[in-house]
């Protein structure tokens, strides 16, 4: 009797896991079919556990192909538009990447497995303290949390080989342009905030500024300054 209930728990604590293997299965086939070739893109997107960056109860969903809603009236990303962003960047592993948004966390995490340092800036310290301790909690010592206004960037640590903005800016911030290093990349979803926006490739290189306009998405607005509350 005993070694059967014991066998029944097991099956229980079995289940989530298997559940779970199958829809990391579906996540990455899903990515795969919509054009995320990068090998070391797809690695990095199937080791960061997307279920532990979002909201509570939202577990069983975590892995869908879809954006989710999260404190402070954001969102995470959904999965194909987070690897089609990192997979522009191009990144190595020396590489040092600042993200504006930090939002739940996973972008950055997602980002910190292929480079060197991501420093991340987010407005409202709620969220920021949340994805530190996310981060801390899975080990990812390569990520520095800042609170502050996105759109000034952290340039007392610039210049960076890539800069991601995870929120659509109307135009393209000229302090973040200043912030990246040449030959540097930019991507970011530019557009109004009540319209249609874009993903922006910009490069920067001796000639100039070169700009590559992708495909249709919808972001929450990039605003100024730093949250009064939360």
């Amino acid at each position: 009797m005993l070694k059967k209930r014991q066998n029944e728990a097991a099956a229980v604590t079995r289940k989530p896991r298997e559940h779970d293997d199958v829809g990391r299965m579906e996540f990455l086939l899903t990515l795969r079919r919509r054009g995320i070739s990068d090998a070391a893109v797809l690695r990095a997107m199937e080791e960061v556990p997307r279920e532990r960056f979002v909201e509570e109860g939202q577990a069983d969903i975590a892995y869908a192909d879809q954006a989710l809603p999260i404190a402070c009236g954001q969102t995470i990303s959904q999965p194909y538009v987070v690897a089609y962003m990192t997979e522009l960047l191009a990144l190595r592993p020396d590489h040092r990447v600042l993200e504006v948004g930090t939002g739940s966390g996973y972008q950055a995490a997602v980002l910190s497995r292929l480079a060197q340092k991501v420093v991340t800036i987010e407005r409202y310290r709620t969220l920021a303290e949340e994805a530190r301790a996310r981060f801390r909690a899975l080990g990812y010592d390569n990520i520095e949390v800042v609170v502050g206004d996105g759109l000034a960037g952290v340039p007392q640590q610039a210049p960076y080989d890539r800069i991601m903005v995870t929120a659509a800016a109307e135009s393209v911030p000229e302090a973040l342009l200043e912030q990246l290093a040449q030959d540097g990349i930019m991507v970011l979803p530019l557009g109004p905030h009540d319209g249609p926006q874009q993903i922006v490739k910009l490069t920067k290189s001796q000639t100039g500024l070169t700009r590559e306009e992708l495909i249709a998405v919808r972001f929450v607005p990039l605003l100024p300054g730093t949250a009064r509350e939360l």
